[in-house]
């Protein structure tokens, strides 16, 4: 491993292989077609070896260790915490220390400092000492960092939670926003779904201010213990910075003169929207720190930890903890089913798998058994649509999202299910709701239509990560491409679709990858549906996306893309070739009509030539994101599904899909 550009260690040295990686020596046509086909079958056998019984496929979703950290200070805060929890999260957090003593978010990424101090304080949770050589560095590098003052907001209010930071010098955040009208600006509907849920429960935080005493002290990671959080310069006046702070500044005001009944009644309200979003597995949105916040919350407003709805979320969080060989316990932010199970489902098809053997069959029964036919938050925005589509959890009723329901479109119309009357009826609400979730600019985001208010952004509670959902290139694609197989490519919301497409190629040639890294994933997802759309290969925007992968293919034959991309535009298409990436490359190649080019045959070569004995791929980089370069995501089920679609489709070729007059009629009726 070499330095990046920002001098970090353990990065990647971009479009250059890592040491004993395989060679590019590509061989005859007719021996990389049979290469390939092995590879297929390896893959396929590999894939069909983890279906679940119920017909679904889940792979580990590995974040970073802040989800294990959080944790741990949870339990600590509610007094549950126990020794053999305790110890197996301390296994995995060390494990994930780098040499300088940091953590990083993503695997080869630099040192993060808030990151790192969570790491460090639940490391000291579990016993481990500041004089410890692994401590001791941590902490070092902590303070010539700034120490925690320099960290993020809410690392600085979970250690608010015991004392370790006042709660006065935090950005408040008043339960009062419950009250706030959908038209009026900084309503927690202005916010993505994922902010949202978290935002409203750490206003009742906020408003308790809360402390547990502290177990230790956390002098070691200030710079100077005797003034820990120095003053902030202040923002100009006249920027919209500078009119957030003073905002902040009446709230803090507002804080101590709140009218009582007021407050109670936001705090009460807050509950009930709280109780109402809970999921019937007991978690909030089917993701893990919305989950942590709503448990504090409610506990501070009363709730014993017996009362069954605590009960619930609890034992929610239970289950996003997977247990390794050695012992140790990793938390997953989020769980995939819904999303790995309609990839797995093309892939296998794209394969070549019958498009009634038994195993995707099943896994059509368990999505259909998934879809959503209520209405969830969504509808604040679009209140007479009607509900259909998927999310992608196990259980996430108040918020499908319209990225998981066009893959789930596209993985049901590529298997003979013995009800195709089902199917069809589902596609048709799917397509009539996912229609009416456009944005006006004719794009679509992930979970809400038009959820791009500017203001959210520049809270200096909101230091972290996305807080809106507005459309991107990735997810609308997908949605261009199911309309596209369901032969409603003229349509006129498939076209303003296209049409917002072609206006947002980067000059390159490639687009930006919102929730997959990065230009390889924008690229893997606008090329295919431009095709499904009808656009030919000759087309100049294909053309332009084929001559830019070429020229990022590296070396080795494969392609990668380091996280850095998203800070730096010099990183696009940049990095150690991996298994889902080179994948993400071939399918846009494939679609664009290059089958028979050098830049595919390099491509194929080098996934035939990965593989592994058991049909999988080893890839240790993150090449998923939850917030670009914020928070990053490795999910374990990419490396398998991603190749196996990109060979199927490069022995098979490109999928034609039958179009369904039902869901013709259900993209018409979508109009209003």
């Amino acid at each position: 491993m070499t330095a990046t550009t920002d001098g970090s260690a353990g990065a990647v040295e971009p479009r250059a292989a890592e040491a004993g990686s395989p060679t590019d020596t590509p061989p005859a046509p007719g021996e990389a077609r049979a290469a390939a086909a092995r590879a297929a079958q390896r893959a396929t056998d590999h894939l069909l070896a983890r279906q679940d019984a119920d017909g679904w496929w889940k792979g580990d979703l590995e974040t970073n260790v802040t989800m294990d950290a959080e944790d741990l200070l949870l339990r600590q805060f509610l007094g549950i915490r126990d020794e053999e929890t305790t110890q197996a999260a301390a296994r995995f957090i060390r494990g994930e220390q780098r040499e300088d003593g940091t953590w990083a978010t993503f695997y080869g990424g630099p040192g993060e400092l808030s990151t790192t101090v969570e790491a460090y304080v639940a490391l000291r949770l579990a016993g481990d000492r500041p004089e410890d050589p692994h401590m001791a560095r941590a902490a070092e590098w902590i303070r010539e960092r700034g120490g925690i003052a320099a960290a993020r907001v809410f690392t600085r209010i979970w250690l608010a939670l015991f004392g370790w930071w006042k709660w006065d010098d935090l950005p408040e955040v008043p339960p009062e926003l419950v009250f706030l009208p959908s038209w009026f600006p900084l309503n927690i509907y202005d916010f993505g779904c994922w902010a949202r849920q978290t935002i409203v429960p750490l206003s009742v935080v906020s408003a308790k201010r809360p402390v547990r005493p502290a177990p230790f002290p956390l002098t070691e990671l200030h710079t100077d213990p005797d003034r820990p959080n120095p003053p902030r310069p202040p923002a100009p006046a006249a920027s919209w910075d500078g009119v957030f702070q003073r905002l902040d500044k009446a709230l803090h005001v507002y804080h101590r003169f709140a009218p009582r009944r007021l407050r109670g009644a936001a705090m009460k309200t807050a509950a009930r929207w709280i109780i109402e979003r809970q999921e019937k597995d007991g978690c909030w949105g089917g993701i893990q720190p919305p989950a942590v916040y709503s448990v504090i919350a409610l506990h501070l407003l009363g709730y014993d930890l017996e009362h069954p709805v605590m009960r619930a979320g609890l034992e929610s969080l239970d289950r996003f903890a997977v247990w390794r060989e050695d012992g140790a316990r990793m938390i997953e932010a989020c769980q995939s089913p819904v999303w790995d199970t309609c990839l797995a489902t093309i892939a296998l098809a794209d394969a070549g798998l019958a498009p009634d053997h038994p195993a995707l069959v099943k896994a059509v029964d368990w999505m259909l058994d998934e879809e959503i036919v209520k209405k969830g938050d969504w509808a604040v925005r679009r209140p007479g649509l009607a509900p259909g589509g998927w999310a992608f959890e196990f259980h996430n009723d108040n918020y499908p999202d319209i990225d998981d329901t066009a893959e789930v479109i596209l993985a049901l119309r590529r298997v003979r299910h013995p009800d195709p009357a089902r199917v069809d009826a589902a596609v048709a609400r799917a397509a009539r709701w996912t229609l009416g979730m456009q944005s006006r600019n004719g794009a679509w985001g992930a979970f809400d239509a038009d959820n791009t208010s500017p203001f959210p952004n520049r809270l200096p509670f909101c230091d972290f990560g996305e807080v809106i959902d507005p459309p991107s290139a990735d997810v609308t694609a997908h949605v261009v491409e199911v309309l596209g197989y369901e032969g409603q490519a003229q349509h006129p919301r498939a076209r303003r679709g296209i049409d917002w497409l072609l206006a947002e190629q980067e000059p390159s040639g490639a687009w930006f990858g919102r929730w997959g890294v990065n230009y390889l994933y924008g690229t893997a997802s606008v090329v295919p549906a431009l095709a499904a759309a009808g656009l030919p290969g000759s087309h100049p925007a294909l053309q332009r996306a084929v001559v830019w992968l070429e020229s990022v293919q590296n070396e080795d034959g494969g392609w990668g893309e380091d996280l850095r991309s998203y800070r730096d535009r010099g990183w696009a298409g940049r990095g150690v070739s991996t298994a889902s990436q080179t994948a993400w490359a071939l399918i846009s190649l494939l679609a664009a009509g290059e089958r028979d080019s050098e830049a595919v045959e390099r491509g194929v070569g080098w996934l035939t030539r990965t593989q592994r004995e058991d049909g999988s791929w080893d890839e240790p980089y993150f090449t998923g994101t939850g917030f670009p370069w914020d928070f990053s995501i490795n999910y374990h089920l990419y490396r398998q599904v991603f190749p196996l679609t990109a060979l199927g489709r490069y022995l098979h070729g490109e999928p034609v899909l039958p179009a369904r007059a039902a869901a013709g009629g259900a993209a018409h009726a979508g109009e209003g």
